[in-house]
């Protein structure tokens, strides 16, 4: 189901903007990236390497080939650098174990040439392993070419073949035919992959770059890839922090980045700013999967036959994480795009970006009065219902703070609300929606990634005067919440007029391990 798109009010369209800006990774590191794997290439062209011969062709893949790297949570974390080594070596002559070798033994040889650590073998790569200050590795792919081969199978079977020149076989022990001269090879085709990514966003790629030429005083051709920053690229970092933090503690269920990827090129529609782009693609994402023979399919957009969701039939559980992030991710980012007050947007945004993030990314405008300097139109509409509605929620003094240690790693989302009002039928009801009647009651529902054992607790903060009126009116508190038939449930009467929230904590081992961030339920 599409959720529709909030009103973002300017205080969070900065926010989201100065979000993507502490994400990025400076130029510096692109710089690193792209020498170390030239120096590399280099090494394998030398006149004494066994594949000289084979003209050695070295591109990146993945982020770094899209730009879409996001800048280490902490120091501990590295960044992938994915390269691929195509050579020019017919598939009938070698296995894959024999190609894998041939690259093995010269990385091998340039790793004790640059005194760097043995590398590492996994099932397709090769790594390198950098030093400490550099914060990345490498995965060396090897690779032949195989874009005819591609080709004439995808016109075979009816599909788009327009991309397929750049395909290439690849690596892999755990293929069947991976010691065998046949082929039948693994392929893949991340050139192809990029070329349909910069295309998607072509118009906003070509104008920024433009842009950022004739303020360089160079051509629009001199300027790197990486150097150009659209709103979709942007927009996916900040989704892909969201689902970092969000599994952190469930690395096996979180959705993989390609798939996000390419949800996320497909409901872009080239909007030019960060916000835009951010909730189009939040509308858009669960539109773009497809069905085939009651399968989820995410297609490769350079190969129809390639589905990117293939696990979820094996791995039930990871369709359903991935649907829950995002409908989490649609709450979180609906809650702060209604915030006029910087600090209301971090609060909304902090529990699955990380507050440390969040926090960074507002100071970068706020001066030491604590306004956004930057943003002197934010506080126009500071009399009107929106401003009162979570501000009031989450500064309410009577809101108790959450009295468990954090250890966020899960998500929990309101999923469904239903009012019911006598001789009536149930009606569903969202977030900040019309206000409801009093005397009505409320049935909340939540959905977790959180495995059991875990405990529910709900708050309940009511504002508005009525309720301030009556003793413990405004609650504030933590309630233990209801498991009926698998579903996480709470129920509420409409007493009091004015904008209320609920809020839903999972617990688990003494920790607070997943927050569903307010929903606002207004009473007329």
């Amino acid at each position: 189901m599409s959720a529709t798109k909030p009103f973002v009010t300017k205080t969070s369209e900065e926010l989201l903007e100065d979000l993507a800006a502490e994400l990025e990774i400076p130029d510096s590191r692109y710089e690193a990236a792209e020498r170390s794997y030239r120096s590399v290439g280099s090494w394998l062209e030398r006149p004494a390497s066994a594949l000289s011969q084979f003209h050695p062709f070295l591109y990146p893949q993945g982020s770094f080939r899209l730009g879409t790297v996001t800048k280490p949570a902490d120091d501990k974390e590295h960044y992938d650098l994915d390269v691929v080594c195509e050579l020019g070596i017919l598939k009938k002559s070698v296995t894959q174990e024999d190609l894998k070798k041939l690259l093995g033994a010269e990385v091998e040889a340039y790793a004790e040439a640059k005194r760097m650590a043995e590398p590492g073998e996994s099932r397709r790569c090769w790594t390198l392993e950098y030093a400490d200050g550099a914060q990345f590795h490498m995965d060396l792919l090897p690779a032949l070419p195989d874009g005819t081969r591609q080709q004439i199978l995808l016109e075979q079977r009816g599909f788009d073949a327009s991309r397929a020149s750049t395909a290439i076989a690849i690596t892999d022990r755990d293929h069947p035919n991976f010691q065998l001269r046949t082929d039948d090879w693994p392929s893949s085709n991340p050139r192809g992959y990029a070329q349909w990514f910069i295309d998607r966003m072509r118009v906003q790629f070509e104008e920024r770059r433009r842009v950022l030429a004739e303020a360089l005083r160079r051509k629009a051709e001199e300027i790197p890839d990486w150097r150009v920053k659209t709103p979709l690229q942007q927009a996916l970092q900040i989704l892909k922090r969201h689902r970092d933090v969000t599994f952190s503690g469930q690395i096996d269920d979180r959705p993989i980045s390609v798939i996000l990827t390419t949800l996320a090129a497909r409901s872009y529609r080239g909007e030019n700013r960060i916000a835009a782009a951010l909730f189009s693609i939040l509308e858009g994402m669960d539109q773009h999967i497809e069905t085939r023979n009651g399968v989820d399919w995410i297609p490769n957009p350079t190969d129809p036959r390639e589905n990117f969701a293939d696990r979820w039939l094996q791995y039930p559980e990871r369709r359903e994480a991935f649907h829950s992030w995002l409908g989490q991710a649609r709450q979180d980012f609906a809650n702060a795009a209604r915030a006029y007050d910087a600090g209301v947007a971090v609060d909304a945004l902090a529990p699955r970006l990380g507050r440390r993030l969040v926090e960074s990314a507002a100071n970068r405008r706020i001066t030491r009065s604590g306004i956004r300097g930057a943003v002197p139109g934010a506080l126009v509409l500071a009399g009107s219902r929106a401003v009162g509605a979570l501000k009031s929620i989450v500064e309410a003094p009577y809101r108790k703070r959450p009295i468990w240690p954090e250890r966020l790693g899960g998500a929990v989302r309101i999923s469904r609300a239903v009012s019911e009002q006598k001789g009536h039928r149930p009606k569903s009801f969202t977030s900040d929606s019309a206000p409801l009647k009093k005397n009505t009651s409320l049935t909340f529902e939540a959905t977790t990634t959180v495995r059991r054992p875990f405990q529910v607790y709900w708050q309940i903060t009511n504002t508005g005067h009525e309720a301030l009126a009556v003793p413990g009116g405004g609650r504030g508190t933590f309630q233990t919440g209801d498991v009926r038939r698998g579903k996480l449930t709470h129920g509420e009467s409409t007493l009091y007029s004015g904008t209320h929230g609920v809020e839903c904590f999972i617990v688990k081992d003494g920790y607070l391990v997943a927050r569903s961030g307010v929903f606002a339920v207004n009473i007329a």
